[in-house]
């Protein structure tokens, strides 16, 4: 899994989010995709509220169903069965390894940027 991740870059958001600028956001929507079905499969609607919660971000629903139809075709995320409606999706084994190594990244960035900071 090495290597994966090394050279992980958080996309612009801008226009992509709906959040409260005093507080910053984070978005990178199919990280957060992959973080919220880390708790369990969820639909749509269920998903954005959970990122919502999650980070502060609301994510829209192009942005969401781009990032799940992307996902999907990398074998990250997989349907379930349509309830009524809603098709709930649930993160695969490689997705969870996937969602390990960004996270671990983020981790080592968050606290190099942290020390950086407490120089300051």
């Amino acid at each position: 899994m090495a290597g994966l991740c090394d050279n992980y870059v958080m996309r612009s958001s801008r226009h992509v989010v709906d959040t409260n600028p005093e507080l910053g956001h984070y978005s990178d929507p199919p990280l957060l995709v992959l973080a919220s079905l880390a708790s369990g499969p969820k639909h749509g609607h269920a998903m954005i509220e959970d990122i919502a919660r999650l980070c502060g971000s609301r994510l829209g629903p192009g942005t969401l169903y781009g990032a799940i139809a992307r996902l999907e075709a990398q074998g990250w995320i997989e349907p379930l069965p349509p309830e009524d409606r809603r098709r709930p999706y649930r993160i695969t084994h490689e997705g969870a390894e996937i969602l390990r190594a960004k996270l671990a990244t983020l981790h080592r960035f968050t606290r190099a940027g942290l020390k950086r900071l407490e120089a300051l």
